[in-house]
């Protein structure tokens, strides 16, 4: 964007009207995005079977503290993982793991209902292969390990160039969760705490992310986690969520205009890894009245440039490419 341009946002956020003036929006929109510091919950050495060694250091816990319950459960999902795509009987599991048929059908029942196992067959035909799940956990171990470390560089420099805050999130379990945050200049601060679930429906990186899915996975988080109204501007419909997923994948980035927050408007471009999967969405932040519309084309170009960067950085395709294979075959990119 050009250099007067942002200069000019630059000053109008230093510029920005007080408190008092802006009245119970600018509280509204302060008391909906701040976060007390400092409210970290502490815990016991001893929490989840560790404890405090003599200098400091924390080590495991003896076999004492092991759950034998679950370490029977991920035997069984090795036992299953082993037996590829033919999957695997209960009769021969309940052998392998040494355990009685009716103990290892809850087990897996219960890994069932969780979508870590999927059965099929019927009677004695029937045959345990794992579910869907464990690519949702593969996706999420993914992002965790390189995406916050590869994405913060490069969101400092997409904030410099546009003077507005940036983030970088990732969705899990339905949610968006923001992973990683870059404030931009003058008076106006967005104190979103890092970690918090943001409902997919109503952020920008929220429906990025589902747009990048395959429709019918959209739906379902949405059905799941619900997309009620939250301002008067709230996609509050399936079809009319299903429209905006539509010009997302047309256009290559989703638009919060005040759908979460009213006086908030977000900008955000996918991150894509190896396998051309959307892993994370980054995402600028501003009040609706320092963006006006006409300027939006001048940051959505900065912003699809360094989401291209990370994407790159990831071994994953352009937003370009990516989008094209996603609208080419109706799933994912």
């Amino acid at each position: 964007m050009a250099e007067k341009s942002r200069r000019a946002w630059t000053s109008a956020a230093c510029d920005a009207p007080s408190p008092a003036a802006m009245g119970a929006k600018k509280f509204c929109i302060e008391k909906r995005y701040s976060v007390l510091l400092g409210s970290a919950r502490t815990r016991p050495d001893t929490d989840r079977g560790r404890v405090r060694g003599a200098e400091g250091s924390e080590r495991m816990t003896d076999e004492r503290y092991r759950v034998q319950s679950l370490g029977r459960a991920l035997d069984l999902i090795d036992r299953i993982a082993e037996a590829g795509q033919d999957g695997a009987r209960l009769t021969d599991l309940a052998r392998d793991i040494g355990l009685s048929k009716p103990a290892a059908y809850a087990i897996l029942a219960t890994l069932r209902a969780r979508g870590l196992v999927v059965d099929f067959g019927e009677g004695m035909t029937r045959r345990y292969r794992l579910g869907l799940s464990f690519v949702r956990f593969g996706d999420l171990a993914v992002a965790n390990t390189g995406l916050g470390d590869v994405a913060m560089p490069i969101l400092r420099e997409l904030t410099q160039e546009v003077g507005l805050t940036s983030r970088v999130a990732m969705l899990d379990d339905g949610f968006a969760v923001v992973i990683g945050r870059v404030d931009g200049p003058g008076a106006i601060r967005f104190a979103a705490a890092l970690g918090r679930r943001e409902a997919p429906h109503c952020s920008g990186v929220g429906k990025l992310l589902l747009a990048a899915m395959p429709r019918a996975e959209a739906v379902a988080i949405l059905d799941r986690v619900g997309h009620e109204r939250r301002t008067p501007n709230t996609l509050d419909s399936l079809d009319a969520l299903a429209a905006d997923f539509d010009r997302i994948g047309e256009r290559h980035y989703a638009v919060d205009d005040e759908e979460d927050v009213e006086g908030i408007i977000c900008l955000a471009a996918g991150v894509f890894g190896h396998g051309g999967q959307a892993v994370g969405a980054i995402s600028v932040t501003t009040l609706k009245q320092l963006l006006p519309t006409e300027a939006i084309p001048s940051v959505v170009e900065p912003l699809l440039r360094h989401a291209d960067r990370i994407s790159q950085a990831l071994g994953g395709p352009p937003a370009a490419l990516a989008w094209a294979g996603r609208n080419r075959t109706g799933g994912r990119p």
